[in-house]
């Protein structure tokens, strides 16, 4: 009887609330966006005073009710505002099929910002970069610099991989950018020489190990490249890269060659570490050697 009391006293009270909503202006119409009762907001969305401004503020609240997202997507006159859509591209609770619609009608460096923000979900992260790397072709080469500086780790992975000359250094140096992406890059068919030669001599990506293996791989590396980066790889890498076929063959007697080296420098290694008959006596030899002069002296 008491949970009967209680919900028939919270729909006396909300039911005015919904009503009031839809005639409320000014001050009363912005308390009313804060509420958290889904019929006040949908009631809200009737009303003639509710401008675009009051929509935005809507739209940043993240734990808006979906049914009300739904009912700002049917608002073609709504949709018509650049930010409308931007807010409504970015909530979490905006239709799927919707959101991706909306991200193609957005603008570059927003799509870039989308792509960045830390509270975005992944697939939204993902489908921005898309669009990102649909437009990548047509776009001047000054937005390709912008975007190389900018952009998330993919497109500035993406225009790497391109390899104009003016973009490469500064995709290179892009914050966003990750050994993964560059990799990416390297095993594309068809890399600029210019692209492999830049990574191959940066500062950060050519001391990175899985770089240097990629790089090592390229036949776009020149030999004295390849040649500085073989002491610094693993013996089984070695191995690997020695197989007939993955490397050229000159760069291949190199590798056959750093193979047997390491090999000689192992067992020499182990040898110095045996005890030896001759050379420098062992401390067991001293020893009786000491304890022989004791006695003779006696």
């Amino acid at each position: 009887m008491a949970d009967t009391n209680d919900l028939t006293t919270r729909d006396t009270r909300e039911a005015p609330d919904a009503q009031h909503a839809l005639v409320a202006n000014g001050e009363q119409l912005a308390a009313l966006l804060h509420s958290d009762v889904e019929e006040v907001l949908l009631s809200l969305l009737k009303n003639p005073a509710l401008a675009e401004t009051d929509v935005a503020v809507l739209l940043a609240c993240k734990n808006l009710p979906t049914a009300v997202i739904d009912e700002i997507c049917k608002r073609r006159d709504w949709l018509k505002s650049y930010a409308l859509k931007k807010a409504l591209a970015c909530h979490p609770h905006t239709p799927r099929l919707v959101s991706l619609r909306l991200l193609r009608e957005l603008y570059l460096m927003d799509l870039v910002q989308i792509a960045l923000l830390p509270g975005v979900s992944a697939e939204l992260k993902r489908n921005a970069e898309d669009q990102l790397a649909v437009r990548l072709p047509q776009l001047p080469l000054g937005q390709k610099i912008t975007l190389a500086r900018r952009g998330p780790a993919r497109v500035a992975g993406l225009l790497l991989a391109e390899g104009h000359p003016l973009v490469i250094p500064v995709a290179l140096d892009n914050s966003h950018l990750t050994a993964a992406q560059v990799l990416k890059a390297l095993a594309r068919e068809g890399v600029p020489e210019s692209a492999v030669h830049a990574i191959a001599h940066h500062r950060k990506w050519s001391s990175d190990y899985n770089v240097r293996l990629a790089l090592v791989r390229n036949p776009a590396t020149t030999l004295a490249v390849a040649l500085s980066f073989l002491p610094e790889l693993t013996v089984s890498d070695l191995n690997e890269l020695a197989a007939p076929g993955i490397v050229p063959e000159p760069l291949r007697k190199y590798l056959e060659a750093e193979v047997q080296r390491r090999i000689r420098a192992s067992e020499n290694s182990a040898d110095d570490k045996e005890p030896s008959d001759h050379g420098q006596p062992s401390k067991d030899v001293k020893s009786r050697a000491k304890c022989s002069r004791w006695t003779s002296i006696r």
